[in-house]
């Protein structure tokens, strides 16, 4: 075999090896399973009576956002997160000298206005005589009157801006309108604020409030006036009783509905912010209690019914898992699941044949 022969050869296995290797590296390499986008739908029995409870956060019956009416330099801050504080309490100020500056020189614009009123009615004064006596002209008399009037509206003009000036330097101190409880502190010594910024947030109001989030499907057995039972995590053992304040006419995210109640009595040891439930008697008891699905949501292969689960982790991330069921009759409103689901359960409600047991899922916003 000649010198070149061998060269080529060298090449071509040389060449084949490393298309080998890199044909290794890619079946070595990690594959990341995707994560499947799933509609889905939470289920709940139907008929009877039933308790249905929603996780909520308390706040004050009323909170009021407080601002300076006027832009500048925070100077003090006398108050922070949970101090009570009395209607006129002071809480912040601002630098106020800028403003005191404008007050002195309205002041003095309102020394020269008043000192050139006297002597243009002097001058009116003086001139009258002398034309009752008949010794000025009339258009002398006119001209001074208007003079006199000119220079006493001139005083008022400046009488006005001192007393903007004036007001000016006392929106530069903030202080409670009402008797309350400091939420929330925004801002610090030193800090440039503009007129209208959210300073300080007062809760008042004796009766606490809760606001939770309402499935559309529970939404029109709720009314302004409905009784409920409201626990919290950090009072257990005790239960409070509240009433329907306000129900939302418009969904949030995933169809729900904002629900406020409000506590009937007031209770000092319920604080702004406290985790808590709220629990709704809904249902009719004549009615037979029933799990229903969407038709969609229940599959069928050689191993039987099924249905897709979701378990949620987090950040609506959640794992699909099958779930063999066993179903009834069908109405308008669903599917009958006699067995296999438990209420409160999420199902997928689309793509169940391309779903694998333990698939990870996002869930979509319906």
């Amino acid at each position: 075999m000649t010198t070149i022969s061998k060269s080529f050869l060298l090449v071509v296995l040389l060449l084949s090896g490393g298309v080998l290797l890199s044909g290794c590296g890619s079946a070595d390499e990690e594959v990341v399973p995707m994560i499947r986008p799933v509609r889905y739908e939470q289920v709940f029995l139907t008929g009877g009576s039933q308790a249905r409870t929603f996780a909520g956060t308390a706040r004050a019956g009323a909170e009021t956002a407080l601002s300076f009416k006027v832009a500048g330099s925070v100077q003090q801050v006398a108050v922070k997160v949970g101090d009570r504080v009395e209607a006129g309490q002071l809480l912040a100020t601002i630098d106020a000298s800028d403003y005191q500056l404008r007050v002195d020189q309205a002041q003095a614009s309102l020394a020269q206005a008043e000192s050139q009123e006297r002597r243009a009615a002097a001058d009116y004064e003086r001139v009258l005589g002398l034309y009752e006596n008949g010794t000025a002209s009339r258009s002398d008399l006119d001209a001074l009157r208007a003079a006199s009037e000119s220079a006493a509206a001139a005083v008022r003009a400046a009488t006005s801006q001192l007393a903007l000036a004036q007001q000016q330097v006392r929106y530069t101190r903030l202080t409670a309108p009402t008797e309350g409880s400091v939420a929330q502190v925004s801002v610090e010594v030193n800090e440039n604020v503009r007129a209208g910024q959210p300073v300080v947030v007062v809760a008042s109001g004796d009766q606490p409030e809760m606001e939770v989030a309402v499935p559309d499907r529970f939404i029109a057995q709720i009314q302004e006036g409905t009784t409920t039972t409201v626990t919290f995590d950090a009072l257990p053992g005790r239960s409070f009783n509240a009433t329907v304040r306000e129900v939302s006419v418009t969904a949030t995210r995933a169809t729900t509905y904002p629900v406020t109640v409000r506590l009937e009595a007031a209770n000092e040891t319920i604080r702004p912010g406290m985790a808590g439930e709220v629990t709704f008697e809904l249902g009719a008891s004549s009615q037979a209690e029933r799990l229903l699905v969407p038709v969609v949501a229940v599959g069928e292969d050689r191993q039987g019914r099924f249905v897709f689960v979701v378990e949620p982790s987090a950040d609506e991330i959640g794992i699909a898992r099958r779930r063999p069921v066993d179903v009834g009759a069908l109405s308008a409103d669903g599917l009958e699941v006699i067995a296999g689901l438990t209420d409160g359960e999420i199902v997928v409600t689309a793509g169940l044949n391309t779903l694998t047991d333990g698939q990870q899922v996002r869930l979509l916003a319906r």
